[in-house]
């Protein structure tokens, strides 16, 4: 039940009592939908149950865990990924140009940081982006188009299962980057940010995160936004844990890659 519905303390009581009898449950929606219930705790004030939001942890020792988990993580996949990684930059190489390719993103504190990325493009493909302009399906400043000409063959393959993701990897050993966390934006996404989007720079952006296990590029940017803050809001290790488990099946079904 929702607690804009005009319900007073008089009248929720009064509903309590005649729910007691048919056996069912009272709840009441406190209006802050982006919280999980450990930050929310009913705490007595002078007598009155009152509803208390604690601050987000962002720091501390699990911040430590986190680190630890990012650099040991990353360590671990660029051994096990090693000749996956001398594959995809061989053949990237014989489609000529370079192997990586490398873009200004935006990061904790709104900080800026070069991001690395396998080359899923023909080279200069940025320069190509006023051309397609009108081809543009996306809602808010991120440019999306499902085909998409200047992805190469071997970058349609590369991007279907984020492997052009992998050299991300390096941006998490550097500190850059996390294993998991909001999804780092260009700057001239940030621009257009209001205070509301700018609280994702509370933590390092991730190689994934809710938006890569809820849709990808199917998503809009009003949601890709709403998932970073839920993000951010609730953040915890073992959710982390379950975005990294879930990503694993999101990658192997390719769901809103291109």
């Amino acid at each position: 039940m929702s607690s804009g519905s005009g319900l007073t303390g008089a009248r929720l009581r009064r509903l309590a009592w005649d729910l007691e009898d048919a056996g069912a449950d009272l709840i009441v929606d406190p209006g802050l939908m982006e919280i999980a219930g450990p930050r929310l705790h009913v705490r007595p004030v002078d007598g009155f149950p009152l509803l208390a939001l604690s601050r987000p942890k962002l720091g501390g020792v699990r911040q430590v865990v986190k680190t630890s988990m990012d650099v040991l993580g990353a360590l671990a996949l660029l051994v096990l990924v090693a000749p996956v990684l001398l594959l995809i930059a061989v053949l990237i190489r014989s489609d000529g140009g370079p192997v990586f390719f490398r873009q200004r993103r935006v990061g904790l504190g709104g900080t800026e940081f070069q991001m690395i990325k396998f080359r899923s493009m023909v080279p200069a493909a940025e320069d190509r982006l006023v051309e397609l302009a009108a081809s543009d399906t996306g809602a808010g400043p991120l440019f999306k188009m499902r085909s998409d000409p200047r992805v190469t063959r071997v970058g349609r393959v590369l991007r279907r299962y984020s492997l052009d993701e992998l050299p991300q990897l390096f941006n998490v050993l550097s500190g850059s980057m996390s294993l998991v966390g909001p999804r780092p934006p260009l700057p001239a996404e940030v621009a257009t940010y209001g205070p509301e989007a700018a609280r994702k720079f509370l933590v390092k952006p991730g190689m994934t995160g809710l938006w890569q296990v809820s849709g990808r590029s199917d998503l809009s940017w009003e949601e890709s936004v709403r998932l970073d803050l839920r993000y951010v809001e609730n953040w915890s290790l073992t959710g982390d844990l379950v975005i990294l488990w879930k990503t694993l099946h999101a990658v192997l079904g390719s769901h809103g890659a291109y």
